[in-house]
């Protein structure tokens, strides 16, 4: 905020005219950013995105494009009737508007991280404090601490790594239950010695907010944070959703378009259970740039990445990705998705902007392509990020086997030649996968991948531990065309997921 200035009335009118004239975007790059979306949108063909920009504390750009619903043309998928939304009676497309509601999935564990950063300030808890002071059943829980939960270097396995609906999220659920189930598994490291994503950690931070504050998380969240700030049109999936104006979508290989589900309520409580317009998405950002909300020596900590046990510095704060780009400027960043959705969020802190993009496209690259996009026309000169490999994060080779990597190509060979030929070999799914590939998803991938002709490689291009299985991503080349897939193996070999999309 600006302080007012001691000079008389039409100078300062003037001052801050001039003032937030500067921060605007000028016609031209505002044009830019519209041609370089659009292409995005186009080209991804993801049904809608709602795109903002803000600059110097003030949101100066907000745009829709597509539609936050097509016409009707299936069922939700995977889905009971009490998940069906009113896009169902949807006849023709409803335009999407820059003050719909997006979830914005994991982009919510920043407000998490924020509650508990609150908590210490009140004196009612200390990131250091371990888990075992709230919840001593958990595994190791005098050694994994509220730090911990929120860096994801805490060693619980992610309880949803899956990039689709498996059959538990088609159910309500309790987050206790959740987290108890996951949280009293072994670790999958010892705790500060690696990072590993993890849902399970903010279920569990959710959890203590609530222990340690005596309200629910959303009343505490709502009283400390989303009042206090004015964020307007906040949403609660879990008690909300039937509020979103937006439908959300998910792409069966190069198929066409076919209606999500969101989770059922419980799922994501405390690490993706929020939805908003994008312009309150970035009011909430420029909370972080301007401090507004927090003391000083709190945001330093949720900026700040954390630093493994073998001197590595992680490039993960409390809640966000930490980037420092050539220059020393500093970002901090972070993407989201829930059931048909996904969001990408970044906020430059050193030049205050931020921009975000909000698509209703499950497991779809472009909300990712649209901030790269509008990061090429308003910070053109940037240079690539200047980041230290995570402990864990390395070649394929550090984390699986080159007899695995030729197992699993293997395995995805054999998939994709049974879906081409319209007979699934199941043998090689796990229970979920087989659930996600029911006739309408097997019919889309034999219908879009047959006329590509026979597999002629896979190219494997990363492979990551999580959530007790390896995750790959591949490129698919066709004798007509080329695709993406992600993977993940169990260790028994089954395929937990195996999802082909359009190549980016």
């Amino acid at each position: 905020m600006f302080k007012p200035l001691a000079v008389p009335v039409c100078a300062a009118i003037l001052a801050m005219s001039c003032i937030a004239s500067a921060q605007r975007l000028s016609l031209d790059e505002r044009s830019r950013v519209q041609e370089a979306v659009q292409k995005v949108v186009d080209t991804t063909r993801v049904p809608s995105a709602s795109v903002g920009v803000a600059r110097g504390g003030r949101v100066v750009f907000t745009e829709a494009f597509g539609s936050a619903q097509l016409p009707r043309n299936v069922g939700v998928a995977h889905s009971s009737s009490a998940d069906l939304q009113m896009s169902e009676l949807t006849t023709k497309p409803v335009k999407a508007r820059p003050g719909m509601a997006y979830p914005i999935g994991s982009i919510s564990k920043q407000f998490t991280a924020v509650c508990i950063l609150l908590l210490q300030e009140q004196g009612k808890l200390r990131l250091d404090d371990p888990v075992a002071k709230w919840f001593p059943n958990f595994t190791r829980a005098h050694d994994v601490t509220i730090r911990n939960l929120l860096t994801h270097t805490s060693g619980y396995s992610d309880y949803a790594p899956q990039d689709y609906t498996i059959p538990a999220w088609t159910k309500p659920t309790q987050p206790l239950a959740v987290v108890t189930q996951w949280a009293t598994r072994p670790l999958d490291f010892e705790p500060g010695t690696k990072w590993q994503y993890s849902n399970t950690n903010f279920q569990i931070a959710a959890q203590i907010v609530e222990k340690a504050s005596g309200q629910k998380y959303h009343d505490y969240l709502w009283t400390n944070v989303i009042t206090p700030l004015k964020l307007e049109g906040v949403l609660d999936l879990d008690t909300d959703r039937d509020k979103l104006d937006t439908q959300g979508y998910e792409q069966h290989a190069l198929g066409p378009m076919r209606r999500a589900a969101l989770e059922a309520p419980g799922w994501y409580y405390g690490d993706a259970q929020l939805a908003m317009p994008v312009a309150t998405l970035l009011a909430w950002d420029e909370s972080i740039v301007h401090r507004t909300l927090l003391k000083a020596e709190s945001y330093e900590q949720l900026e700040t990445g954390y630093v493994l046990k073998d001197g590595t510095d992680s490039g993960y704060g409390l809640g966000v990705q930490v980037r420092y780009f050539t220059g020393g400027k500093k970002f901090i960043l972070h993407s989201g998705e829930v059931g048909g959705y996904v969001a990408n969020n970044v906020v430059d802190l050193t030049d205050d902007i931020s921009y975000a993009a909000l698509t209703n496209q499950e497991a779809s690259s472009a909300a990712g392509q649209i901030t790269t996009a509008v990061r090429k026309v308003l910070l053109p000169n940037l240079q690539a990020p200047v980041r230290t490999k995570r402990s864990g994060e390395s070649a394929s080779a550090s984390v699986t086997t080159a007899a695995q990597d030729s197992a699993n190509a293997d395995a995805v060979r054999t998939v994709i030649t049974s879906l081409q030929e319209g007979k699934l070999d199941r043998s090689r799914l796990s229970a979920d996968t087989n659930f996600y590939f029911n006739d309408e998803t097997a019919e889309d991938y034999e219908a879009s991948l047959a006329p590509l002709g026979s597999l002629q490689q896979v190219k494997q291009n990363q492979a990551e531990l999580r959530g007790g299985m390896v995750f790959r991503n591949y490129t698919l080349a066709f004798e007509k065309g080329n695709a993406s897939l992600t993977t993940y193996t169990e260790p028994d070999g089954k395929l937990e997921q195996f999802l082909i999309a359009p190549a980016p």
